[in-house]
């Protein structure tokens, strides 16, 4: 990596994973690492408007494959997500429908680094997806799924003066394909996998450009139902790993990787409304930090 006009080298790579508050990647995008997880492949209650509020805690003491001593990460993000769910067929019976998520963030790390933009709005994601109805058994659904074109667009919080900021000042691309498997009407399989391209930054601070590499990352998970219509408990995960290298000033810098894994709960209050819980601890990681993360999660159907 280019160094980062007077900083020492090791600062410059902490400021660089640090890019990224939300996913915390060295250079990737912030993206959907563990949001998601239970009876993902379909909405709760059918065709109409969702809010869900999600917040997010990450913290982090160890940088993976770095000679950094001692780290200390902190970071909390507010994901605001707004969801339309057409009842309209358009492609194949899949009902279209429309999901934006406006994110927060702000983070700490000791030591501090210089330049940094600790708080701010980040890069809001938009996708437009295909949403059909579950195949149905004779004691319920079988299986249900969704296919959404996600995009993440260059608008949060952005300076090259700065090293550290919310927003990412490239656009990614992102698609998804979200599903869930009832292997009976109580024990069920979601899965979420996406493939991440990025575009470059060619405005970055302290180089003349920096391309992200492209990426296969996904969420899963497995509930049970211990109380009908009220409570699952589970287990949930997620991994990322890049496909291709990123680039600064044209050299590949080393590859990503990260899993993570944990115990959740979903509490439906009723059928329109549920509260998440998901943690995360993480292992097998290479250049980013390791950490746990904390999400809870509040979906509500209008």
């Amino acid at each position: 990596m280019k160094p980062c006009r007077c900083f020492p080298p090791t600062v410059c790579l902490v400021l660089a994973l640090l890019l990224t508050p939300s996913a915390w990647a060295y250079l990737e995008p912030s993206v959907n690492l563990g949001s998601t997880s239970f009876v993902d492949g379909g909405p709760p209650a059918g065709p109409g408007f969702y809010f869900s509020e999600y917040v997010q805690y990450y913290t982090a003491d160890k940088l993976a494959d770095l000679p950094v001593p001692n780290p200390d990460i902190d970071v909390w993000v507010s994901l605001n997500q707004f969801i339309y769910q057409s009842n309209t067929p358009v492609l194949f019976k899949g009902k279209w429908g429309l999901n934006v998520i406006v994110p927060l963030v702000s983070f700490e790390s000791s030591p501090s680094p210089p330049l940094t933009n600790t708080d701010g709005l980040g890069d809001i994601v938009v996708g437009p997806f295909l949403q059909w109805d579950p195949i149905m058994g004779k004691n319920g659904p079988i299986f249900m799924h969704r296919v959404e074109l996600s995009t993440i667009w260059p608008t949060g919080h952005y300076t090259n003066e700065k090293m550290i900021n919310p927003g990412a000042n490239h656009f990614s691309f992102d698609p998804y394909w979200a599903a869930t498997f009832f292997f009976t009407p109580q024990w069920t399989a979601s899965w979420r996998l996406h493939y991440l391209w990025n575009a470059e930054n060619d405005d970055p601070f302290g180089a003349n450009s920096v391309e992200p590499g492209q990426a296969f990352h996904a969420n899963f998970a497995s509930s049970y139902e211990v109380v009908p219509k009220m409570l699952r408990v589970g287990a949930n995960g997620y991994y990322l790993r890049e496909i291709t290298k990123s680039k600064v000033n044209g050299v590949e810098q080393g590859g990503e990787e990260v899993l993570g894994v944990g115990p959740g709960v979903l509490f439906s209050f009723s059928q329109n409304t549920h509260v998440f819980f998901n943690s995360y601890f993480e292992t097998d990681v290479h250049n980013r930090p390791q950490g746990n993360l904390f999400v809870l999660r509040l979906v509500h159907h209008f």
